[in-house]
């Protein structure tokens, strides 16, 4: 017997469509000797020390220019331990199916995640599926992932004084982003209001890139993924946080023609806007050079640039700066209010 062509309540029951459901869609594209167990927790190897991060993905559409809500949860999850220094190595999901939900809708991005986490080496070790009634919107019925992920540390490269943090920022750092900034938001944001255009997501796992910067043995002070709020939000955070200011050159800014055109139009703001698949790193000047050379040769990482630089705060005041084309200084705070609309 198939699965039905639409998720129905009986999906959530527990019982043979359930199983139907599991067996077909799930098993099918994940396998792997741990889900295989088919117990309530599973048994996986680890590691004296561990990185933990749990996140919930409510994008819509749920399939994208550039990507879906399947390989955004992968991605955010991935990103979110290497940016602690950890290699990913296990995720848990959680798909709360609302009822009418097209089961190849459902189909492709399971299958998507499945290529996703094949793509950043990690393993679909654990997860559960409910099913509720639809909600009431224009976009149909959609679903939201739950995902929690785990990395291990090993060797002398995890030492954890020499881990990335915010207190290893540095007078005299470099700023580093590794491409373009804002194609995530405005893909959404395109697709939600209609608006015809080529951008794409940048929706990606940064293994390789930040991997190939850890094995170079440079000193990473820190580093972050660029997703909501965009890269002033991120900025603004680390220089407070740290007690600096940090000072960003216009000029140098990496921005695709069809973003800016994109943000011309509806007075966005790139610095505020998100991405899936870039990270911003700070580093000692003189590594900045090699440190771009890494990123550039590694995926998603060829537009890698310095953009700006760390410097003791004046009168005591940390803080963002954005150094204009005339040569001014413009405060960037966080982003305030609703990044609209939900891109993550």
């Amino acid at each position: 017997m198939q699965t039905e062509e639409f998720i129905t309540m009986a999906h959530g029951s527990g019982g043979e469509s359930t199983g139907r459901l599991i067996d077909e869609i799930f098993a099918e594209a994940f396998r792997n000797p741990y889900l295989e167990q088919m117990e309530d927790s599973t048994v996986v190897p680890g590691a004296g020390r561990l990185a933990l991060t749990t996140d919930s993905f409510v994008v819509l559409p749920v399939v994208y220019p550039g990507g879906d809500i399947g390989r955004l949860c992968v991605c955010g999850t991935v990103n979110d331990l290497l940016m602690s220094g950890a290699k990913p190595a296990y995720l848990t999901c959680g798909f709360i199916l609302e009822e009418g939900l097209p089961v190849e809708t459902l189909r492709r991005i399971v299958r998507s995640m499945a290529e996703t986490a094949k793509e950043a080496g990690v393993v679909i070790a654990a997860g559960d599926t409910k099913v509720v009634e639809a909600g009431q919107k224009e976009t149909g019925p959609g679903l939201v992932i739950n995902t929690a992920g785990v990395g291990l540390f090993d060797g002398e490269t995890d030492n954890p004084v020499l881990l990335p943090q915010i207190s290893r920022i540095a007078d005299g750092d470099a700023v580093i982003v590794s491409g373009t900034l804002g194609e995530h938001h405005a893909a959404i944001l395109g697709e939600r209001m209609g608006i015809k255009h080529t951008i794409r997501s940048d929706t990606a796992p940064l293994t390789e890139m930040v991997q190939n910067l850890k094995k170079s043995g440079i000193a990473l002070h820190e580093m972050r993924d660029v997703t909501r709020g965009g890269l002033a939000t991120v900025l603004h955070e680390f220089a407070h946080a740290s007690g600096h200011r940090i000072i960003l050159e216009e000029q140098k800014l990496p921005v695709q023609p069809q973003v800016r055109d994109f943000c011309g139009i509806l007075g966005l703001d790139p610095l505020y806007m998100g991405n899936e698949g870039k990270m911003v790193l700070l580093v000692r000047a003189e590594d900045a050079d090699e440190a771009v050379r890494i990123m550039r040769s590694s995926r998603y990482g060829e537009g890698a640039c310095v953009i700006g630089s760390v410097c003791a705060a004046q009168d005591g005041e940390a803080g963002l700066m954005l150094r204009t084309g005339v040569g001014g200084l413009r405060v960037l705070g966080p982003l305030y209010g609703e990044g609209l609309p939900r891109i993550c």
